[in-house]
């Protein structure tokens, strides 16, 4: 099956810094992948180049069926191609309702003047609704975002990067925060939207690692160090010597 998103020879240098080093390496259509690595080993830079925030220094980052390359486009047209990041900290509007942060999200015609005159129709509601069941959040749609609790602001962000329909969705760490259930309840989301799109989660949390039950990928120094299931690369002697160990 033909990877949706090829990234190949990656690399790019900040002040002499090597962030990425010749990195290459594939994500399937509907795939859980993990990234993890110690600090500096390159996850959030490989996410900015892929969302078109930093430009590599050599490669290439193609993207879909008809191998686009994404170093052509800017952030905007990346993310209207399907690609969606979720940062660690989440950025949800507080003073807005939960129902009002997803339909201000939805996917729509963003000219100016059609944002002015647009309202939303019966079938946006309907939407909205499925959405917030899909993240477990159908009973909140009238509360204030800000009333709701880390791990509930983590899942409307997730909602409303579901809104703009993409096949690409980077996560970052976002168990971090979050109460046990609430883990479990995110783990069992991010497994049921690779379902259908490709999910990559780069997180430090081995435990919240292990129940991904996904293949891992591990950088370091900007490169692929080890690839396979988590008890493989756990195994790795390189891996327990430069990130485990530590």
């Amino acid at each position: 099956m033909k990877a949706l998103l090829e990234v190949s020879g990656i690399s790019v240098s900040f002040d002499g810094f090597r962030a990425i080093n010749n990195l290459s390496f594939s994500i399937g259509p509907a795939e859980l992948r993990a990234v993890i690595g110690p600090n500096g080993a390159g996850k959030t830079t490989f996410m900015d180049i892929v969302t078109g925030k930093t430009r590599p220094d050599e490669g290439r980052v193609l993207w879909g069926e008809k191998s686009v390359n994404l170093l052509r486009m800017n952030e905007a047209q990346i993310a209207r191609a399907g690609i969606g990041r979720k940062f660690q900290r989440p950025t949800v509007f507080e003073d807005q309702s939960v129902t009002e942060n997803l339909m201000m999200a939805l996917k729509a015609a963003r000219a100016p003047w059609k944002v002015l005159v647009w309202r939303p129709c019966p079938a946006d509601h309907a939407r909205v609704a499925a959405l917030a069941a899909q993240v477990g959040l159908a009973d909140s749609l009238t509360r204030k975002s800000g009333e709701l609790s880390h791990g509930q602001k983590q899942w409307l962000e997730i909602g409303m990067l579901l809104a703009q329909e993409p096949r690409l969705l980077l996560v970052d760490e976002p168990a971090a925060g979050m109460t046990l259930a609430e883990r479990e309840q995110t783990t069992a989301l991010l497994v049921d939207l690779a379902k259908t799109r490709a999910v990559v989660v780069v997180e430090h949390d081995m435990d919240f690692v292990r129940r991904l039950n996904c293949r891992v990928t591990v950088l370091h120094e900007g490169s692929v160090l080890a690839e396979g299931s988590l008890d493989h690369v756990t195994a790795d002697r390189q891996v327990i010597e430069v990130y485990l160990g530590r």
